[in-house]
C-alpha cells in the first residue's frame, strides 16, 4: 500500500513540475532550458501512468483525502494543462530569467494538482500555491506597473482562497466530508465555495484583475497566465456546480459586454484579455446548461480556447519582443518584418473566431447546439451577437493592427527560433482538431453523437462571420471605427482603484491623526504630572528645603506628645 501511494505521487504530473520547478532555481542557464523543456514531457508520462479512472484515498489528520482523481473530466483538463505548459516552455527558451521560467513550472504544476484533486483541502493546497506563483510571475514582467498590478492581483487571488477555505470549513461542518464532489448555492459553504472560483473565472464584476494583471506580465508570463488559471476555475465550476442555473446568465453576460471594451482598447494584449474573458463565457453558459453534451462543449472549448489564446498572445508577444509595444496606435506594417508571426497571429484569429476548419468552430458549436437543443433561445441569440463580435475585436483588430493598418515603418527581425516552433506547433494544433474533431472528441468526458461539419451549421456560422466582417469594413471605411488612441478605458475596477482607494486612504489618515492625537495627550499628561511631582518633591519643594534646629526640635516635640496621646487611648 505504501508503495502504491508512493508511486503513484512520484507520478504525480503536477508534483514533478512543482518540483522540477524549485530545481530549476538552482541550475545553470544550459541545464535549466533542457529541463524547462523535459519537465512537461515527465509529466506527460507520468500522467499516462495512471489508469483513466483512479482515486487514491488516503487517511490524514482524521480526514478522508483524495489527492488523486481521475476520471472523464479531470483527465482532459490535466491533458491540456500539460501540453499547454509544454508549449510554454519551447516559447520560453530564448529567456534568461532563471525566476519566470521556475515560477511558470511551479504554477502549471499547481493547477494541475488542483485539478487532480478528489478533496477540497488539497484542491485549497494547490489553489494557493497557484495564486502565489501566477503573482510572481505578473511581478516578474519587471516595471512598477507590474509590482502594482501583481499586488492588486494578489489581494484579490487572496480573497477567493480566504473564500475557499471558509466555505470547505462549513462544508466539513455540514457533511463531515471534505470531498471535492457536486454542490449547490443553496448552503452559505456552498455559496462561497462558488463565490470562489468565480472570482478565479473573472465573473462579471470580479474580472478586472484579468485585463489588469495579464497585460503587465512579460511575454512569456503572459502566454503560461492565459492557460491556466481562469480555465482552472472552469473546471471547478464544471465540477461541483454544473447545472446552475445562475451560470447560464452570468456565463451569457461575460460573452457580451467584453466586445464594447475590446473594441476600444488600444493596448492588444488588453483585447486579447477581454476576449479571454468572452470565451470563458462560453464555457460557463455550458456548466450552467449541464447536460453531457454542454459539459462536453465546455471541456472541448477549454481545450481549444488555451491553444488559440496562447497563439494570439504568443504573437503579441512576439511583437512586444521585437517591436517594444503592442499599442494599436503605434504598429502597423509588420507582415513585412514578421511574415510568419504573421501568420499564426491571423491562424489564432480566425480559430477563435470560429471558422470552419479550425479549432474554435468544432468547440463552441457544440455549446451552441446544447443551449438550443434546451431551448435557451434568449441565451443562443447574445451568443451569436458574442461570436460576431469576437471576430470583431480578435479576428480582425488584432491581426489587422498588427500587422497591416498602419505602416509604422517598424524595422525589426522575425521572432526567435523558439517563439517561432512554438508558435507554429500551436498553429498546427488548432488546425489539426478543427479538421479532425474526433481527435479531440474522443477526449471528451461524455460519448455524443454531434458532427459540427452539417451544411447548417457551415452556413449559418459563415454568413455570421462575413456579415460581421463586412460590419467592421464598413465602419473602419466610414471612419465610424472606434480610432487607436492612447487612452485609458474606464471599468468596474475604477471603483477599487479610485473611490475604494482613496476611501481607504481616507480612513488610514484618519486613524494616524487619532494616534498622533492619543500620543499627543500622553505625552502632555505624563508632562503635567512629571512637573507637579518635581514640584512637589523635587530638590526645589517645600519638603526638600533646609530647616534651623529650633524648628526641628519643636516638630520633633509635637510628634512624640502626638504618639503619647495615641498610646494613651
Amino acid at each position: 500500500m505504501i508503495d502504491f501511494f508512493m508511486n503513484d505521487f512520484i507520478n504525480h504530473p503536477g508534483i514533478i513540475l512543482i518540483l522540477g520547478g524549485i530545481a530549476m532555481m538552482f541550475m545553470p542557464g544550459n541545464m535549466r532550458r533542457i529541463t524547462t523543456f523535459a519537465l512537461p514531457l515527465l509529466a506527460l508520462a507520468g500522467f499516462l501512468s495512471y489508469p483513466d479512472d483512479l482515486i487514491l484515498t488516503i487517511n490524514a489528520f482524521g480526514y478522508t483525502l483524495d489527492p488523486i482523481r481521475i476520471d472523464g473530466l479531470s483527465w482532459i483538463f490535466t491533458l491540456i494543462f500539460i501540453i499547454a505548459s509544454f508549449l510554454a516552455a519551447v516559447y520560453s527558451l530564448h529567456s534568461s530569467n532563471k525566476a519566470e521560467q521556475s515560477t511558470i513550472a511551479i504554477y502549471a504544476g499547481s493547477a494541475i494538482g488542483a485539478v487532480l484533486a478528489g478533496d477540497l483541502l488539497t484542491l485549497f493546497i494547490f489553489w494557493e500555491i497557484s495564486a502565489l506563483s501566477s503573482t510572481v510571475i505578473v511581478w516578474l514582467g519587471g516595471s512598477n506597473q507590474s509590482k502594482q498590478a501583481g499586488m492588486r492581483y494578489l489581494l484579490i487571488h487572496i480573497t477567493s482562497g480566504l473564500l475557499l477555505l471558509l466555505g470547505s470549513i462549513l462544508h466539513y461542518q455540514q457533511t463531515e466530508s471534505i470531498l471535492f464532489n457536486a454542490m449547490t448555492i443553496d448552503t452559505l459553504s456552498g455559496l462561497l465555495i462558488f463565490l470562489a472560483f468565480g472570482i478565479k473565472c473573472a465573473f462579471p464584476l470580479m474580472h478586472n484583475w484579468l485585463q489588469d494583471a495579464y497585460p503587465h506580465a512579460s511575454p512569456v508570463g503572459t502566454v503560461a497566465l492565459s492557460a491556466f488559471t481562469t480555465k482552472l476555475a472552469v473546471y471547478c465550476l464544471a465540477r461541483a456546480y454544473a447545472g446552475t442555473e445562475s451560470l447560464i446568465w452570468i456565463g451569457a453576460i461575460m460573452t457580451a459586454f467584453p466586445i464594447f471594451f475590446a473594441v476600444l482598447e488600444n493596448d492588444l494584449r488588453k483585447v486579447l484579455s477581454y476576449s479571454l474573458n468572452n470565451q470563458l463565457g462560453f464555457m460557463v453558459v455550458g456548466v450552467g446548461i449541464g447536460t453531457e453534451l454542454a459539459l462536453n462543449g465546455t471541456a472541448a472549448h477549454a481545450f481549444s480556447h488555451i491553444l488559440y489564446k496562447a497563439l494570439l498572445f504568443m504573437s503579441m508577444g512576439a511583437v512586444l519582443h521585437r517591436v517594444g509595444t503592442v499599442n494599436a496606435s503605434e504598429l502597423g506594417g509588420l507582415y513585412k518584418s514578421m511574415p510568419w508571426t504573421t501568420v499564426f497571429c491571423i491562424i489564432g484569429a480566425m480559430s477563435i473566431s470560429a471558422f470552419p476548419l479550425f479549432s474554435g468552430f468544432i468547440s463552441k458549436g457544440i455549446i451552441l447546439y446544447a443551449v438550443a437543443e434546451e431551448g435557451h433561445w434568449i441565451i443562443w441569440l447574445v451568443l451569436l451577437f458574442a461570436s460576431a463580435g469576437v471576430l470583431d475585436h480578435s479576428g480582425i483588430k488584432v491581426p489587422f493592427f498588427s500587422f497591416f493598418a498602419h505602416d509604422q515603418n517598424h524595422k525589426c527581425k522575425e521572432a526567435p527560433l523558439n517563439m517561432l516552433l512554438a508558435m507554429g506547433m500551436t498553429a498546427a494544433a488548432c488546425i489539426l482538431i478543427g479538421v479532425f474533431p474526433n481527435v479531440l472528441y474522443q477526449w471528451l468526458p461524455h460519448e455524443m453523437d454531434f458532427h459540427p461539419y452539417t451544411f447548417d451549421h457551415i452556413i449559418t456560422q459563415l454568413q455570421l462571420l462575413f456579415f460581421a466582417a463586412l460590419a467592421f469594413v464598413v465602419l473602419f471605411r466610414n471612419g465610424w471605427y472606434p480610432p487607436e488612441i492612447k487612452s485609458i478605458n474606464l471599468d468596474f475596477d475604477w471603483f477599487y482603484r479610485k473611490p475604494l482607494n482613496n476611501l481607504v486612504g481616507a480612513m488610514t489618515m484618519g486613524f494616524g491623526s487619532l494616534l498622533t492625537g492619543v500620543q499627543n495627550f500622553k505625552q502632555s499628561s505624563l508632562k503635567t504630572i512629571t512637573t507637579f511631582a518635581l514640584q512637589a518633591h523635587g530638590p526645589k519643594s517645600s519638603i526638600a528645603r533646609g530647616a534651623s534646629v529650633g524648628n526641628m526640635v519643636v516638630w520633633v516635640a509635637v510628634l512624640l506628645s502626638a504618639c503619647l496621646v495615641f498610646y494613651y487611648f
